[in-house]
């Protein structure tokens, strides 16, 4: 059997321990090393390895977001400094994770679980949806979004989010100079954005109050916030009182 592999790392001596290590196994096929996501998804929509060694603490990228951007699943074990970001990842169903520094035995284990599921065809797709999901419960604040627009990437940092607007299991983000469509709940982003400038104003949006310009009256009982691009937004009755605990109205 031939495994096609690509290793995504970004520290060069760490690729060069890797590639040591895969030296005795004459299945791999290493087929690419990157030191970068961006480069890393590209390799892999194109390449489409079958095993992918992937570093999660990346420059631009993180491990998490290169599987979240991925159109192919091939196995993974991961590489990391971390052993909380480790634990997760193995809780998850990875094929295996390396917690630097791994001593040649160690990788041996992983190899071996990795050729394993390779050879009954076992496929890593509902492993990396549970582990993004999971990823995605941490109630830490994000301060971006990462999202693909053709076959580029594309980062916003959270400030430049004007709002956002639930689109059945999507949500649309209207940033500065953009819109995106991308692939998350309304819940998702509020629990994540920094609730000092993002507030759920209704079911359908979350809006940074940067960005507000006034609040309207629309009907005797219903409001609507006029935007500073012209956006206008219903408010909802829970959405008002957000905004009026928020604002100081």
């Amino acid at each position: 059997m031939s495994i096609r592999t690509i290793i995504i790392e970004d520290e060069e001596p760490a690729r060069d321990i890797v590639k040591n290590y895969l030296q005795k196994y004459l299945e791999i096929d290493l087929i690419g090393e990157f030191s970068d996501g961006f480069s890393g998804i590209k390799a892999i929509n194109e390449m489409k390895p079958d095993l992918l060694l992937l570093d999660i603490q990346l420059p631009k990228l993180t491990g998490f977001e290169i599987l979240e951007l991925t159109e192919h699943s091939p196995l993974i074990i991961f590489i990391t400094a971390y052993d909380q970001f480790a634990i997760k990842a193995f809780e998850m169903n990875a094929t295996d994770y390396l917690l630097k520094p791994f001593s040649s035995e160690r990788f041996d284990v992983a190899l071996q679980k990795a050729f394993e599921k390779f050879k009954n065809n076992q496929h890593e797709s509902p492993a990396i949806q549970k582990l993004i999901k999971t990823v995605d419960e941490k109630t830490e604040f994000i301060d971006r979004v990462v999202v693909k627009s053709g076959n580029k990437i594309k980062v916003i940092p959270s400030e430049k989010i004007i709002y956002i607007e639930a689109q059945d299991d999507y949500v649309m983000i209207y940033a500065e100079e953009s819109k995106h469509l991308k692939e998350k709940t309304m819940k998702y982003f509020e629990t994540h954005l920094n609730s000092s400038h993002f507030i759920r104003i209704h079911r359908s949006y979350i809006v940074n109050v940067n960005y507000i310009a006034q609040l309207e009256r629309f009907t005797k009982e219903s409001y609507i916030v006029i935007l500073k691009n012209g956006a206008k937004l219903k408010v909802s009755d829970s959405g008002y009182k957000n905004l009026k605990s928020k604002l100081n109205f």
